[in-house]
């Protein structure tokens, strides 16, 4: 019995342990290039701080409403949502250049297809933390 806990115990905080990949090739510079536009639209739009955004990229999940709303914005800027915020997957799928970097989102999406929340803001975050959750080495936020 103990043994089992045990191991139990090894595999969450092996689980917990998993940094997020941060070096000369991921997050993708390319990305980040890109990206940066749609930050620069967003964070304005929503009032999050960069530090909240940094904060839920290589930190820990929280509970951050501006940080909420841009993510929400994100989709919107990116055409990959509706007007439920419901994002579209395929359309997601193909706005992602580069075969390894959609491969990875796709896995991550596996378990991260019905949003759940109240507002837009709050299905948004869902996605992001589910892909976060299912993906910690890889998920970032820009």
């Amino acid at each position: 019995m103990f043994k089992y806990l045990a191991l139990v115990l090894f595999m969450l905080g092996c689980a917990a342990a998993q940094e997020p990949r941060r070096d000369a090739e991921w997050p993708p510079p390319a990305i980040l290039k890109l990206a940066k536009h749609f930050h620069d639209i967003c964070a304005p739009k929503t009032g999050v701080t960069d530090e909240a955004i940094k904060e839920f990229s290589d930190g820990q999940i929280h509970e951050d409403e501006a940080l909420k709303c841009y993510m929400n914005c994100l989709f919107h800027e990116f055409e990959v949502v509706d007007d439920n915020g419901d994002v579209h997957m395929e359309k997601l799928f193909n706005a992602i250049p580069g075969e390894k970097l959609r491969n990875i989102l796709m896995e991550a999406s596996k378990g991260c297809t019905h949003p759940e929340g109240d507002t837009l803001c709050h299905k948004a975050w869902w996605f992001h933390q589910c892909w976060k959750k299912a993906d910690p080495v890889h998920y970032f936020l820009v």
